[in-house]
């Protein structure tokens, strides 16, 4: 969508805001012309000796309610337009975060956090200004202009007028000139902003890293080069929309000098008052505002069209997954892949190659293989993160995209390689699911996930705050509360992506205990390098390089002494090792 039609569409949307808006700036344009004349006739009655006494109280009163009645009428404008403008910025920050909360991997794969998070800041305010001060400027600045102009030709001088004039083609040169230089700078100071925020945010997520390897320093100096190169494109900006400010004094120096050169000379030849002259003079200094906003207004709409350009391309992109799905209810059934292939964008070589499997309700199926195999892509074709390059997907004996995004990921429970805990208490963390769940529910699901003990260990319990992404919890135990997140909500599917790995095998033999009593009913994919995570399984695939290598019972692969055999022999005696 172009930004003019997004400011019009939104001022169509709330006219009645701008219509106010703009009836009261029409009367304070009209008392603002009428003021000069008034002044002029006050002027010119003095001369003549003919203005005093109650007469001239009346006058200096009507001058006075002039200037009271624009004062309050300043205000209300300002309530009505403004109200409307922040209207408009959070209409633009929902569509953004919307937007991005429905957007699949792929997309960020592609954009950096730190830069859409300066979209929704940075960038939405310049948009938010341009239905702001840019349309108050731009409706008060035309309309005071036209007034005034009209009221020098009509009611002073029209030779007098056009003689002041004749520096505003250069003037309207200047700005023509400085509107295309601040566009290209307002954009690169939005893009400057957009890197030192990703700085920003990178540094903080993995400050614990950088201290690790001592690299604060290091760090601080591309901060550093980072943030002028940032002040460097923000003061380019700033000089170029400062530029629109000697262009008007200029030319209005030169129609001020103009004016008093040509009134003057028709002065002395009694071809005008002193007090038209008067009265011109002043409707010349109220051309100052019409002229600044001129500029103010080009300046704001060229940094909101650099604004509107970052950040369209955002909202108008296709989101990866299409959410076209009918069904909006999943009813547990049968899961069946058929010959499922992916490819990753920007990738030759597939992740997955013609895997077929059925998995009836409330079994348990183990994915293993070597690192980079495909389970963790198998589990995202089964989120619908991505969709298969070949093959089918039926949950139900309906097609995986048939659902709506919101009835299939409410219906499964997933454990991420890397589990995220939210600035919360640990029991809002386990809640997060199912944020009515009792003290009791929540704490029957940390015993599950044999986590209760530990946060028990803590002063304030289940009310004891994790920090940002639960950085004040061990691996373990962020897993730990993850997977109790995931058996609270009870949903029909549990996706468990390597989400033992962080914890000793004891702790994990306690944890597939636990499950094996607290599945019933529920299906439950597990994906893992310790075999031992999958023994119990209904059914297991091998995976390597995408293909299913093998498949079948524990008792079954450990007979064919396969990659599975071998690698539980391994395993086994890597634990007994570790048990001396």
């Amino acid at each position: 969508m172009r930004f003019s039609r997004l400011i019009a569409d939104f001022v169509r949307r709330h006219w009645m805001h701008y219509a106010s808006a703009a009836a009261m700036l029409a009367t304070i344009a009209m008392l603002s012309v009428w003021v000069p004349r008034k002044v002029g006739a006050v002027v010119d009655g003095l001369v003549a000796q003919r203005l005093a006494g109650r007469a001239l109280l009346l006058d200096l009163g009507e001058l006075l309610a002039a200037g009271i009645a624009i004062y309050f009428l300043r205000v209300g404008w300002r309530l009505q337009l403004f109200s409307a403008a922040y209207e408009f910025g959070v209409e633009i920050r929902t569509r953004l975060y919307a937007r991005l909360s429905l957007q699949g991997p792929s997309f960020y794969q592609r954009q950096r956090t730190g830069d859409l998070m300066a979209l929704a800041t940075n960038d939405a305010d310049a948009v938010e200004m341009a239905a702001g001060e840019a349309m108050l400027a731009g409706f008060d600045g035309t309309l005071t202009l036209a007034m005034v102009l009209a009221m020098m030709f009509l009611a002073v001088d029209w030779r007098l007028t056009l003689a002041a004039l004749l520096p505003f083609p250069f003037m309207a040169f200047a700005f023509w000139r400085i509107s295309g230089r601040l566009h290209h700078a307002s954009g690169q100071a939005l893009n400057r902003f957009g890197n030192l925020n990703d700085h920003v945010q990178e540094t903080l997520a993995g400050v614990r890293t950088l201290r690790a390897l001592g690299l604060e320093q290091r760090s601080a100096r591309q901060f550093a080069a980072l943030a002028e190169q940032a002040a460097a494109a923000n003061a380019d900006a700033q000089r170029w929309e400062a530029s629109y400010e000697p262009a008007v004094g200029i030319s209005l120096t030169m129609a001020g000098t103009i004016a008093l050169a040509a009134g003057g000379y028709l002065v002395w030849q009694d071809s005008l008052t002193i007090g038209a002259l008067t009265t011109f003079s002043m409707y010349l200094g109220q051309l100052i505002w019409p002229m600044f906003a001129s500029g103010w207004v080009l300046a704001l709409i060229e940094r909101a069209r650099a604004a509107w350009g970052r950040l369209a391309p955002v909202l108008e992109e296709p989101l990866s997954v299409d959410d076209h799905g009918t069904i909006g209810t999943l009813r547990p059934g049968t899961i069946e892949a058929e010959a499922l292939s992916l490819a990753y964008p920007g990738q030759a070589q597939r992740a997955l190659d013609q895997v077929s499997f059925s998995l009836a309700p409330g079994q348990t199926l183990g994915l293993v293989g070597p690192t980079g195999a495909g389970k963790s892509s198998l589990l995202r074709l089964l989120l619908r993160q991505y969709l298969p390059a070949e093959g089918s997907l039926r949950w139900s004996g309906h097609a995986l995209e048939s659902y709506t995004l919101e009835a299939l990921r409410s219906a499964i429970s997933w454990v991420p390689q890397e589990p995220f805990l939210f600035s919360a208490s640990i029991a809002d963390n386990i809640s997060l699911g199912r944020p009515g769940a009792s003290p009791e529910n929540i704490e029957r699901a940390a015993r599950l996930a044999a986590v209760h003990d530990d946060i028990m260990r803590f002063p304030s319990g289940y009310a004891t705050p994790v920090g940002e992404r639960g950085i004040t919890l061990s691996g373990g135990q962020r897993q730990r509360i993850a997977i109790a997140r995931a058996l609270l909500s009870d949903s029909a599917l549990l996706l468990l992506d390597d989400a033992l790995s962080a914890v000793d095998t004891g702790t994990e033999a306690q944890i597939l205990a636990h499950l094996r009593e607290a599945r019933a009913g529920r299906t439950v994919v597990i994906a893992g390098h310790r075999l031992s995570a999958v023994a119990d399984a209904d059914h297991i695939i091998v995976l390597r390089h995408g293909r299913i290598a093998e498949q079948g019972t524990h008792a079954g692969l450990l007979a064919r002494d396969g990659w599975y055999a071998h690698q539980w022999r391994y395993q086994q005696l890597e634990a007994s090792l570790d048990a001396l």
